[in-house]
């Protein structure tokens, strides 16, 4: 087993917003001080809401509750800001005092912050930020990944027939198929096809 594994993970939705409103799931989020209130999240550089942050030093986090369903995940861990706009047709969000949005659905609390310090680390930025907002929405419980992996994500069908799939080894994702895309990125981590470990179910 992977000791990694045995770390836990929240889910979270990051938002930001230049030329049009973004967001992405991410998994790294905490906090590193309280006096001054700081938090530290990681982005893949690959991510547009990355490159959104990286313009405006601006954003806002979305804790994700135990109501979050997978469509919510789905919109904004599934695909890529570059192509799409994920705010079209949804209506579950408004707009923060930094003219950021903020997730109303499926979500107990939401954080704006504000970049302090970029550091590059490889893959990923890693952004430190001042806390100048952390608004309460409910006290519906925080998911973590290991809640969403049992609760949320839909279950595979079960098959006498063992099937080959690749797994996420920093997160978890699991990719159906055979074989993994050389360009594969995890839509909940944004590692690439390299950190990914082929198995049979």
């Amino acid at each position: 087993m992977n000791v990694m594994f045995n770390i836990s993970y929240g889910l979270y939705i990051l938002t930001a917003k230049t030329e049009k409103l973004n967001g992405c799931v991410i998994n790294a989020l905490s906090q590193v001080t309280s006096t001054p209130n700081r938090i530290m999240i990681a982005v893949n550089k690959n991510n547009f809401t990355c490159e959104q942050i990286l313009k405006t030093k601006k954003f806002n986090v979305s804790i994700l509750n135990e109501e979050a369903n997978f469509d919510l995940i789905k919109r904004f861990g599934f695909s890529s800001g570059k192509n799409i706009n994920k705010f079209d047709d949804f209506a579950n969000y408004e707009i923060a005092e930094n003219g950021i949005p903020f997730i109303t659905q499926g979500t107990n609390s939401y954080i704006s912050a504000e970049v302090v310090e970029v550091r590059d680390l490889g893959t990923h930025y890693e952004f430190l930020a001042e806390v100048v907002a952390e608004v309460s929405l409910n006290n519906i419980p925080s998911i973590t990944y290991s809640y969403y992996q049992s609760n949320i994500k839909p279950k595979t069908p079960t098959s006498t027939q063992k099937k080959v799939v690749y797994i996420c080894s920093v997160c978890g994702y699991v990719y159906e198929g055979d074989p993994l895309p050389d360009d594969f990125i995890c839509p909940l981590c944004w590692h690439d096809a390299k950190y990914f470990v082929r198995s049979e179910i």
